[in-house]
C-alpha cells in the first residue's frame, strides 16, 4: 500500500524535499517523476542547488499532499547519476525540460530570434541528473510522523530584534482598499 501511496504522490507533486545525509534541513526540489523513481536535476547556472546530492549514496525523499500542501509521506532513496548522452539521459532529459515551468536562457547562452530555446545541451555540460529510486524503506507514512526538524527557525541576518518605534501623535488611515 505505501508503493501505491508514494507513487500516486509523487506523480501529483511537482515539488518534494531532499533531506541530505549531512543532516542539514531539508531542500526543496522540483523532479520529474518517471519509471518508479525521481529525476532531479542540481548543478549549473541557474539550476537549483542541492549540495551534496551528487556525492550521497542515500537520502531521504519528503512528499507532500497535493489536497493540504502538507506532508504525506517520506521514504529512502538509493541516489545515482545519470550520465548524459546515455539511453535513460535521452529518455528523461527531454520529460524534464517539458516538466520544467521556468526555463530562459542563461547569459551566456545565444538563442536566435525565432529558434526554440532548449536547456538540455547546457544541462549535459553543467548540471547533474539525479536519480532517486525508492529502496523500499519509509520513515514516515501518514498518522507516524517523526518530530520534523525542518520546522527549527533559519538563522537569518533580516530578522528585527528589537521592537516597532514608537510613534508620538500619528494618524490612523483607513487600509487602501
Amino acid at each position: 500500500m505505501t508503493e501505491a501511496l508514494v507513487d500516486e504522490a509523487m506523480k501529483k507533486s511537482g515539488l518534494v524535499w531532499i533531506a541530505l545525509p549531512d543532516g542539514s534541513r531539508p531542500r526543496p526540489a522540483w523532479h520529474l517523476w518517471h519509471g518508479g523513481a525521481a529525476y532531479v536535476l542540481t548543478g549549473g547556472s541557474g539550476e537549483q542547488p542541492l549540495p551534496g546530492l551528487p556525492e550521497a549514496e542515500r537520502v531521504t525523499v519528503i512528499t507532500r499532499s497535493k489536497d493540504k500542501g502538507g506532508r504525506l509521506v517520506s521514504w529512502r532513496a538509493a541516489v545515482e547519476e545519470v550520465p548524459s548522452g546515455g539511453p535513460e539521459w535521452d529518455e528523461v532529459a527531454p520529460l524534464l525540460f517539458k516538466a520544467r515551468l521556468n526555463a530562459v536562457p542563461q547569459p551566456d547562452e545565444a538563442v536566435e530570434e525565432g529558434d526554440s530555446y532548449s536547456p538540455v545541451p547546457r544541462w549535459a555540460r553543467e548540471s547533474y541528473l539525479m536519480k532517486l529510486t525508492p529502496t523500499g524503506l519509509y520513515p514516515e507514512t501518514p498518522g507516524e510522523y517523526e518530530p520534523y526538524s525542518a520546522v527549527r527557525p533559519v538563522p537569518n541576518p533580516a530578522v528585527n530584534a528589537t521592537r516597532k518605534p514608537l510613534m508620538w501623535g500619528g494618524k490612523r488611515r483607513k487600509a487602501d482598499l
